[in-house]
C-alpha cells in the first residue's frame, strides 16, 4: 500500500497517475475532498481507499503494517495567506505527526518542501543541509516549509529513509482548481485565449528588465519522475532541490505559450501587486548537483517541450492527466 497525501491536488494527482501507470493499484488517497473541481483530478484513477485529511493521522496506527511508502505532498500552498496559525497546523505540525508515525512504524517518507524556503535568493539555491538553518523565507508559507526542514534535520530519530523535495516552479496538467496560485503558464494560456495578450509584472528591481525576471520552471512530469526514483532508490536520505537547474525568463515562458497557441506574442507589463512586491523572487535556479550525485540521470523537460505538451494536450481541450 502506498499513501499519497494531497492526492486530489495538482502534483499529488499526477503522482497517482504515474503510480497507476507503473502497476500500483493499492493506493490510499488522503485529502480534504471538499472541492468538486479539485476532485476531478482523481476521476479515472485506480485506488483502494480515500481517507479524509483530518482522519489520516489516527488511521495510521491501525493500518501501518500495510503501508509500504508515504508521499506527503499535501500542504497549504497559498503564498498570499498570512495567517501563521493555518500554516502551523496544516504544514508544520501535520507533517511532524506524519514523520513521527513513519519513525514509529518503520515507513519510508518523501515530503514536499519548497523553493520558497530560499527567500530572496541572496544565500543562493544550494540544498546543502548546512545552509538550511540560515535561510530567510519571504512569507509564512515558505517559513512553514523551512521550519519543518530545520526540525527534521535536528531529529535524533528519523525514518529509515526520508527525502524532502524543494519544489521550484511546477507547471502542468491538473492545476485547474488552484486559482491565483496556478502556474504562470496556466494563467498565460487563459489570458491569451480571452484577451489576445498576456500581462506580466513590471520589474521593480533595477537589476532586471521587464519580463526578464527568471524562475526555474519545472514540468510536473519531471517532478513525478523524481518521486518515482525515490520510491525505488530508498537511500541517501536528505533534503533535495527539485528544479531543472536552468532559470528561464517570464518572457520566454509567455512567448512559448503564444507559440504553442499559434499566435503572435503580445505582452503588456503591469505593476506587481503591492501585497507581494516586497516578497517577490526575481531569480530562482535550483542547484541540482546533489540529486544527480546519487544516481538520478533522467533529462529534464525543456520549457519549450513542457509548454507545448501542456497547452496542446491538456489546456486546449480542458483535459486532465
Amino acid at each position: 500500500m502506498i499513501i499519497v497525501t494531497g492526492a486530489a491536488g495538482f502534483i499529488g494527482s499526477n503522482l497517482v497517475k504515474r503510480l497507476n501507470n507503473e502497476g500500483f493499484k493499492d493506493i490510499v488517497l488522503v485529502d480534504a475532498f471538499f472541492d468538486p473541481v479539485k476532485n476531478r483530478n482523481i476521476e479515472g484513477k485506480i485506488y483502494s481507499n480515500k481517507i479524509n485529511r483530518d482522519e489520516f493521522i489516527n488511521w495510521i496506527p491501525n493500518n501501518h503494517k500495510l503501508i509500504q511508502f508515504i508521499f506527503h505532498i499535501g500542504a497549504r500552498t497559498n503564498t498570499a495567506e498570512f495567517d501563521v496559525n493555518v500554516f502551523n497546523k496544516l504544514n508544520l505540525n501535520y507533517t511532524k505527526a506524519i514523520w513521527e508515525a513513519c519513525v514509529k512504524y518503520g515507513i519510508p517518507l518523501v515530503y514536499a518542501s519548497s523553493a520558497a524556503t530560499y527567500g530572496d535568493g541572496k544565500l543562493g539555491y544550494n540544498d546543502d543541509h548546512n545552509n538550511i538553518e540560515l535561510l530567510k523565507p519571504l512569507n509564512p508559507y515558505g517559513e512553514s516549509k523551512n521550519e519543518f526542514d530545520k526540525w527534521a534535520l535536528k531529529q535524533e530519530k528519523k525514518p529509515y529513509f526520508w527525502a524532502g523535495l524543494k519544489f521550484f516552479n511546477v507547471y502542468g496538467p491538473n492545476e485547474y482548481h488552484k486559482g491565483r496560485m496556478a502556474s504562470v503558464v496556466f494563467h498565460a494560456y487563459n489570458q491569451i485565449k480571452e484577451t489576445g495578450k498576456m500581462k506580466l509584472f513590471r520589474s521593480h528591481n533595477p537589476e532586471f528588465n521587464d519580463g526578464e525576471q527568471k524562475r526555474d520552471f519545472i514540468y510536473v512530469d519531471d517532478v513525478v519522475d523524481v518521486m518515482h526514483f525515490f520510491l525505488h532508490h530508498r537511500k541517501n536520505s536528505g533534503i533535495y532541490n527539485l528544479g531543472t537547474g536552468k532559470a528561464r525568463t517570464f518572457a520566454d515562458l509567455v512567448n512559448n505559450t503564444f507559440n504553442a497557441m499559434n499566435l503572435i506574442p503580445n505582452i503588456e507589463f503591469i505593476d506587481t501587486p503591492v501585497d507581494i512586491r516586497d516578497k517577490y523572487q526575481y531569480f530562482t535556479e535550483a542547484r541540482m548537483n546533489k540529486l544527480l550525485s546519487i544516481g538520478y540521470n533522467n533529462t529534464f523537460t525543456t520549457l519549450e517541450e513542457g509548454i507545448f505538451d501542456y497547452v496542446t494536450n491538456y489546456l486546449k481541450s480542458n483535459s486532465y492527466k
